[in-house]
Order: structure tokens, then C-alpha cells, then sequence
């Protein structure tokens, strides 16, 4: 759903809308004002308020909404008001006022951020698979609801609490955990739920640092030790993670085998694929063939798979392994189960492993992130690294935004814009 920040408060709990939005007076004690125009004042973000086809949870809320329906709106302000107690009346009137065009406001004072608090201002945050999934209800890591869409984007420092140091005003800075909620303009975090990123690096590649790039480069790292000259077979590989695999094993000095699905555009898609570093380029068809037993005449049996698709696919890359090889799942695009063939793991000793971003956070201390995350911005810097293909939405325009990335066969990452 696509709410205001300020009736947002009128229909959700106290505890729920500090957790979703930032609020006057609900920070502690004052480090510093920061004053907002009427346009940021107006804090938007997309909030889901229960789980399903996000087409249909995440819908739009706007004024014309509560002028359409005013006896639902009605009920949400008696509510409200009921616990103006908790929430503060003047809080919640000026909220309502606001919205209706009942006062004429053109500025609405933020109040102070708190000791070791952070307020940002969203840049871009994109939409990713996981984050269709975690509003589906099928992910590994669900917030408490309701709750802001996106784990992903990049955001500039405004204001900073009297107790932050490692931040300041103008900082680029990215989540530092799924969960955080970055479909939105602005929001507060605490200090320590944010990692500043350089600001000299382009906007979408910070936008979609901290997800892909991050789990393209430890697959590529900690199953396998790869050797330049090593092969590295992969499924999805037009997706986020298959770009940034097929980029970073080519700085590495490693030879990818990208499989993909068949489309009207193939001839296309294999060319930028290979513009970004691809040495093949073939589809899950002509990986079922039997002519593939001599494709490596030229190159070396890969060690390393790594399958985001599941089912057919996976049994696939699997035969292609060689002895000893690993096969690493981080995603399930097919809904179909892993099929491994049992001569295949006895005789050839494969090994079959899994991988989660956030999962590998918590084994993990937050400074190797951050080293991560740097690592990947030196890649990025020296042109080894770019963005995938972005297609840039406003968030007004979030529907359309969602729908595209849920239909097959788009390259496109949709980028939500602030």
C-alpha cells in the first residue's frame, strides 16, 4: 500500500508506525533539528499490511482513496484519536489535517533525531526476488507486519544524532541487514543499521551493492578454491547475482559458462552477456544435449555450479561438474526441489551446498561486511563491476514498477527512484 507518512500514524498503532516511519517526539532527546520542505515533509512509503500476490497487498492509498471511502477513513481517525493518549491528538490531527487540505502547511518541522540516531533521505531502492518473496510470506527472514517493502538502496545522510560518529550529512549509505524497510523517502535508523558506501561511485550501483554483488562474490569465493584459468557454470545468469558472478570471475581471472533461458531475443541477450565478461553464453536446451560432452575438449570441467533455478536445471548443471565439484543453491526460481543423481554423488563425490546472504551476516562480524562492500566498490571503481540492466521507476509509480518484475524473461532490474 502506498501511504503518507503522516496518516500512516492515524491508522496503525503508536509502537507499529515509530517502527515504520519516522515521528515526531519519538526519538529521546534532541541532538539536532532539521527542518523539512512541504515535499519531504510528506514522508511516502510502500507498506504491506499482510502477505500474497504483491500486486495486491502493496496498493495505493492516496487522498483521493480516503475521499472515495470516508466512512473506512472516518473509522482509522476515530481510532486514532481514541489513542491520542499514546500517540500525541495534535499529532495526529495535524496529520489528518494535512492530508485533507485542511491547513495550508508548505513545512513541517522534524523533530530531533535521537543521541545515536541517523535520518536519511532514500535515493533509489530496488526490487529484487527476495523482496517479492518476503512479501509473499516465502522467505527466510519476515518482518513484523506491517511493514515497509525493500532489504535494498541507497540513501543520503540528513541529520545524525549527537552520539553518531561515523557518520555525517551528505554520507551515501546502504542497509546493513534485510529488513529495514527502503521503499520510501526518508526514514530513521539507528547508526549501527547503516554502512557508509563512497558517494563517487555511479547511483545504481549503490543502489544494488548489497545484495547481489555480495552473495555473487562469496559463492565465487568460499566453496571452491578457484584457480585463473578455472570454469565456473552457472543457471539465471541474466539475473542481478548472474551478472554480477559473470563480471567478478572475470576479474578473477575465471572462465563462466552462462546458462539461460531460451527467448525471442536470445541472440541479444548472449551479446551482453558477453559484453560484461561471458565466455559462453547457452541455453538450458543445448545444456541437455549430448553434443555437451564435447564442449569441454576446450576448456576445464567447472568445480564450482551455482543454481538459482532448482528442478531440471539444477540436475543439469550438476552432470556438467567435475569430480569433486560443488554445486551451490541460493535461489529457487522453478519452485522445483533439487534432483541429484545418486551415481552422480557417489561416483563423482559431488557436493551439494546452500547459500544465504544474511545467513553468512550472522556468521560473520559487521566489519567483514564492510570490507565486502568496499572490496566490491574497488571493483566498481576500476570498471569491473557495474550495475545490471535498470530500468529507473519513480515510486509514485510502483505498480507498474512491481509487474515488470514479476514477468518472465525481463533482464531489467526495476529501480525504484525517490
Amino acid at each position: 500500500m502506498w501511504v503518507c507518512g503522516t496518516v500512516w500514524r492515524v491508522r496503525t498503532p503508536a509502537r507499529q508506525w515509530r517502527r515504520l516511519l519516522p515521528a515526531s517526539g519519538c526519538h529521546g532527546p534532541a541532538a539536532s533539528s532539521y527542518s523539512a520542505s512541504a515535499e519531504t515533509a510528506r514522508v511516502r512509503a510502500l507498506v504491506y499490511g499482510h502477505h500474497g500476490d504483491p500486486a495486491k497487498v502493496v496498493e495505493g492509498i492516496t487522498r483521493q482513496w480516503f475521499q472515495r471511502f470516508p466512512w473506512i477513513f472516518l473509522q482509522r481517525v476515530t481510532a486514532a484519536v481514541s489513542s491520542a493518549s499514546t500517540v500525541g491528538s495534535k499529532d495526529v490531527l495535524r496529520g489528518v489535517n494535512f492530508e485533507l487540505g485542511l491547513e495550508g502547511l508548505k513545512n513541517l518541522d522534524r523533530a530531533a533525531v535521537g543521541g545515536s540516531d541517523v535520518r536519511v533521505k532514500m535515493l533509489a531502492a530496488p526490487i529484487n526476488p527476495s523482496d517479492i518473496n518476503m512479501i509473499q510470506g516465502n522467505y527466510g527472514l519476515l518482518p513484523e507486519l506491517p511493514a515497509v517493502g525493500g532489504n535494498e538502496g541507497v540513501a543520503q545522510v540528513v541529520a545524525v544524532g549527537s552520539n553518531v560518529t561515523r557518520l555525517k550529512p551528505g554520507d551515501w549509505v546502504i542497509p546493513a541487514n534485510a529488513g529495514l524497510g527502503t521503499w520510501r523517502t526518508e526514514a530513521v535508523f539507528s547508526e549501527d543499521a547503516l554502512i557508509q558506501v563512497p558517494s563517487d561511485i555511479p547511483l545504481q550501483s549503490a543502489a544494488t551493492l548489497g545484495v547481489n554483488p555480495c552473495t555473487a562474490y562469496r559463492m565465487l569465493m568460499d566453496f571452491e578454491q578457484l584457480q585463473p584459468g578455472d570454469s565456473v557454470i552457472q543457471n539465471a545468469s541474466n539475473s542481478g547475482v548472474g551478472q554480477a558472478v559473470i563480471q567478478i570471475a572475470a576479474a578473477l581471472g575465471l572462465r563462466t559458462i552462462n546458462v539461460v533461458r531460451d527467448r525471442p531475443d536470445i541472440q541479444k541477450l548472449s551479446d551482453r552477456l558477453k559484453s560484461l565478461g561471458a565466455e559462453h553464453v547457452i541455453t538450458e536446451e543445448e545444456l541437455r544435449r549430448p553434443e555437451m560432452k564435447n564442449f569441454f575438449k576446450d576448456m576445464p570441467q567447472p568445480r564450482l555450479a551455482l543454481n538459482c533455478v532448482g528442478g531440471k536445471s539444477s540436475t543439469e548443471l550438476l552432470r556438467q561438474l567435475a569430480r569433486g565439484g560443488t554445486m551451490v543453491t541460493y535461489g529457487g526460481m522453478a519452485k522445483q526441489p533439487v534432483i541429484a543423481s545418486v551415481s552422480l554423488l557417489i561416483f563423482k563425490d559431488l557436493k551439494l551446498r546452500g547459500f544465504w546472504l544474511s545467513q553468512w551476516k550472522k556468521d560473520h562480524s559487521p566489519d567483514q561486511f564492510k570490507e565486502l562492500i568496499l572490496t566490491l566498490c574497488d571493483l566498481i571503481r576500476r570498471g569491473q563491476l557495474t550495475a545490471p540492466a535498470c530500468s529507473q521507476v519513480p515510486l509514485q509509480d510502483y505498480q507498474s514498477a512491481l509487474e515488470a518484475s514479476m514477468k518472465p524473461f525481463v533482464s531489467s532490474k526495476q529501480i525504484l527512484t525517490m
